[in-house]
């Protein structure tokens, strides 16, 4: 079994990085620079071959259970590569709108400032906070009994979200957390809990400004 320090100098993926850049560096010889060595009874450049062939045969559909079929190749290495993949995704998805603060909630929901009847928007997250989706669920006053975990979840669980953050309008213009916005908050909060979704904020949203319960320390 060869590892990768054990190829010829001048055919070391690493140092044809480093003497011609990583362009120069066929898929097979990039992938060996991520797996760094074989596997007992297969080196480095026929499972890079292996995986480079099955890059190219399913690499929109490409996940950890599909590369562990490839013998030898186990979860950590497989792990490498599908998260090395979707880091250039997010990397290089066109204008991806990322949400890092109430402000920009605020401003992605800006059309929702003067609607004249409330509704309650649910923005699904994946994991670098991009948007997935915006999606009202509810228009009408809000009460516990009306805005249910199931309707606020269940896209999210379809959009497999990392996260959610919430959001309604107030017509009236104020800025207030009503007790009624103080429970939906704290319900939501603890069913995301229980189904892995994070609750990242919930952003109340008027023509006079906005409101964040993550800004305010109530979430």
């Amino acid at each position: 079994m060869k590892t990768i320090h054990e190829l010829y100098v001048n055919d070391k993926p690493r140092e044809k990085i480093v003497q011609k850049g990583v362009k120069a560096l066929k898929n097979d010889e990039l992938l060996a620079v991520l797996l760094g060595s074989g596997v007992k009874g297969k080196d480095i450049r026929k499972l890079s071959r292996e995986v480079s062939d099955l890059l190219e045969k399913n690499f929109e559909n490409l996940s950890v259970e599909k590369l562990c079929q490839i013998h030898g190749l186990g979860i950590a290495k497989a792990s490498q590569i599908v998260a090395a993949l979707e880091l250039s995704k997010r990397l290089l998805s066109p204008n991806p709108r990322r949400i890092i603060s109430a402000k920009m909630v605020y401003e992605a929901l800006y059309a929702f400032r003067d609607k004249k009847q409330e509704h309650f928007v649910v923005l699904t997250l994946d994991g670098a906070s991009h948007i997935i989706n915006i999606r009202t669920v509810f228009i009408g006053t809000l009460t516990q009994s009306i805005v249910h975990p199931r309707e606020v979840f269940a896209d999210a669980i379809a959009d497999r979200a990392a996260s959610i953050i919430i959001a309604h309008n107030h017509p009236s213009g104020t800025l207030r957390a009503s007790q009624a916005d103080i429970r939906i908050t704290e319900r939501l909060k603890e069913v995301g809990s229980l189904v892995g979704i994070e609750l990242l904020d919930h952003v109340i949203i008027s023509h006079t400004g906005y409101y964040s319960f993550s800004d305010e320390g109530m979430l």
